[in-house]
């Protein structure tokens, strides 16, 4: 069976996984491990664990649990925010599947071991590793020299707008975790992103051990290109500063990038969709792409656009599934 390893995490990724978690492809996530807002925040500074928010969307995205069950799904994906979300104390705005994550790790006595016993409670049809079990922090520089500390801090800026990222790094550094480096190695297929690129997909490259994983693969990088730039973070960025910055840090193995999903652009017709993205300083991605490239470049209508702009799982596992068959072909 071929295998497909998707390296990121958030909402992008859980995307990703829900549509290719139903074709008959052997499946793992390897997830980031610098998310340090909100409940994963919190229970990282008073437990000392690591960040398990975006192991929880993996884990609830690749969940087969059968309908009858869903409860159970609902229940670990259930937020603590009491009536019009005014709840106060110690649970308020903790996930519960957070919670039982961190109980987890304390029975178990590692976040890999906890991470498995979650998926095996909720019967996810992959397998979900940290990229690192080192205990790290996310820092990014400004191009005016300013030094932002926190992954939630990065991702929520809201000071210094016009000054673009420059770079971001580890402190202190951490080194992959041997499981997530083994299925990578051994992956047919590498997918990255989409999601949020300084916070999300750059971190997991930060990572020592993971470029030379990815060096070592036999299968080609999928690099799938966000659909909206994120204020603070890719203003104005088109698809090919998101290529550029993925390019950059996958260094050593940037070679391998094969292929680029980018979606065609978003027709805005002032919905109220649009009018959020607006509020929040977001555009549409251009695609800007030309070749002669290194990689393939496939455009499509990637979009999902029930409640926000998001990448539809089905149509990104159709064209995943076609670029694995033309990869063995090739």
């Amino acid at each position: 069976m071929k295998k497909i390893v998707c390296i990121g995490g958030g909402t992008g990724t859980y995307q990703v996984l829900s549509g290719l978690k139903k074709l008959p492809v052997e499946l793992s996530a390897v997830i980031s491990m610098c998310d340090s807002g909100g409940s994963t925040g919190k229970l990282r500074q008073e437990l000392g664990i690591l960040p398990p928010g975006d192991v929880r969307r993996a884990i609830l995205a690749l969940s087969d649990l059968p309908f009858a069950h869903k409860t159970l799904e609902d229940v670990f994906n259930f937020r603590f925010n009491g009536k019009n979300g005014n709840m106060k104390g110690g649970l308020a705005g903790h996930s519960l599947g957070n919670i039982l994550l961190a109980a987890l790790v304390q029975i178990t006595g590692s976040m890999d071991k906890a991470i498995a016993e979650a998926a095996r409670i909720l019967n996810a049809s992959g397998n979900i590793y940290p990229v690192t079990l080192d205990k790290t922090n996310l820092v990014a520089i400004l191009n005016d020299g300013t030094r932002i500390w926190g992954e939630t801090n990065i991702d929520m800026r809201d000071f210094n707008l016009k000054h673009v990222i420059e770079k971001v790094f580890l402190t202190p550094k951490a080194k992959v975790f041997k499981d997530a480096a083994i299925a990578i190695s051994n992956a047919d297929l590498i997918v990255m992103g989409p999601g949020d690129l300084y916070t999300s997909i750059v971190p997991t490259m930060l990572v020592s051990g993971v470029n030379e994983a990815i060096a070592n693969s036999k299968g080609k990088v999928v690099y799938i290109a966000n659909l909206m730039t994120k204020r603070g973070e890719t203003d104005n960025f088109k698809a090919s500063d998101f290529v550029a910055t993925v390019e950059k840090y996958l260094d050593k193995s940037k070679h391998k990038l094969g292929y680029v999903l980018v979606n065609k652009r978003i027709n805005g017709q002032k919905s109220n969709i649009d009018k959020w993205y607006k509020h929040y300083g977001s555009k549409s991605v251009l695609n800007d792409l030309k070749k002669p490239v290194n990689f393939k470049i496939i455009e499509k209508d990637f979009v999902d656009s029930t409640t926000f702009y998001r990448h539809d799982p089905e149509k990104i596992a159709k064209t995943i599934m076609n670029i694995l068959d033309e990869w063995y072909i090739i």
